[in-house]
């Protein structure tokens, strides 16, 4: 008996002793099995609040003016944040002055929804300020872009939808180059965007996905990247878009969700517009579409390029936080929400 018993004190001790060290996982991000709730759309008579959270608006008055012209044209009433054009160097006011609009405009009761003026940079400055308390008792339509991803993340880490589509300042373009990003604007807050087909791509990744639509600008997903507002990409489809980037910082921000885990987790991946690339001084060699497919080829998962949404004209809205169809065959790609 104490053969015995010593002998099973010397397998506990090597079992114990070549146990495999625990390697790091993704699961400690959460699921993103949550319900997400979606604000209501607007009706005729609703008043809809344009604030500028980021960038300054010096010269761009016509623009802003356009915007509220728009907004009228659909029986809504427009109403501008007291600092929209406040100038404090590169932003739109003071930090302070930027979050005090933004507040105002998620705890008004009489405002239904909030369009973003412009993005630029500074939405990061003032996201872990706003108290999102009072919204998330009646969520409203935060929308726009670019910069805007960060806000965006925020209100999706809550469970609640956004509408991610053009800016009031994009009102100074042409009305023909932007005819189907207002469409699309309009659909989304009165609740009619349905779906989308459009050309297939030969980068394409052929497939079909369905997952919570998530994501935005890449510089601001990277750069969020362990905060609070890092977004959950399991059982999402992730949408990216870029402006002004080398093909290195491309990758380098791609290959830095990769190491978090993102492409493991996500379903499928819908690439919009990559506008104004800059030349590497050394060539990298790839388009800038083969990069990413490069990235992406090794999981397995749908991935859709040449979605037109973005930095260009005609902007498409989509609906984050919403689940959606995507899917790729060698004649389309459909998104369906």
């Amino acid at each position: 008996m104490r053969i015995n018993y010593l002998f099973c004190l010397l397998l506990l001790a090597c079992c114990t002793q070549h146990k495999p060290a625990t390697m790091p996982t993704h699961t400690s991000l959460p699921s993103n099995s949550k319900k997400y709730t979606s604000p209501s759309y607007l009706k005729v008579g609703d008043s809809v609040a344009i604030v500028a959270p980021a960038g300054i608006l010096k010269g761009r008055k016509a623009g802003i003016l356009a915007a509220e012209q728009l907004l009228k044209s659909w029986g809504l009433v427009p109403v501008l944040g007291q600092y929209v054009f406040k100038q404090n160097h590169h932003f739109a006011g003071t930090d302070a002055e930027r979050l005090s609009d933004f507040q105002w405009a998620l705890d008004d009761p009489s405002i239904k929804a909030i369009w973003c003026a412009r993005g630029g940079y500074g939405s990061m400055r003032i996201v872990d300020d706003l108290n999102f308390e009072t919204f998330k008792l009646a969520p409203k339509w935060v929308v726009g872009y670019s910069d805007i991803t960060a806000i965006h993340n925020a209100i999706n880490g809550l469970g609640i939808e956004s509408l991610h589509g053009m800016m009031a300042v994009n009102m100074e373009s042409k009305p023909k180059a932007i005819k189907r990003s207002v469409e699309t604007l309009k659909n989304g807050l009165f609740g009619s965007l349905n779906s989308y087909t459009i050309a297939p791509n030969k980068t394409n990744i052929l497939g079909k996905a369905e997952g919570v639509l998530t994501g935005g600008n890449l510089t601001l997903l990277a750069a969020q990247l362990g905060s609070k507002t890092q977004i959950d990409p399991r059982h999402s489809i992730l949408f990216i878009e870029e402006i002004g980037e080398y093909k290195y910082q491309i990758d380098r921000m791609l290959q830095s969700l990769k190491r978090a885990g993102y492409f493991e987790h996500c379903t499928g991946v819908i690439v919009g517009d990559m506008s104004q690339i800059k030349p590497n001084t050394t060539v990298w060699g790839d388009s800038t579409e083969q990069l990413i497919a490069n990235v992406l080829k090794a999981y397995n998962i749908p991935v859709a390029f040449g979605f037109p949404a973005g930095h260009e004209p005609e902007n498409l809205a989509l609906i984050f936080g919403r689940k959606i169809t995507l899917t790729i065959t060698n004649t389309s790609t459909q998104i369906t929400f």
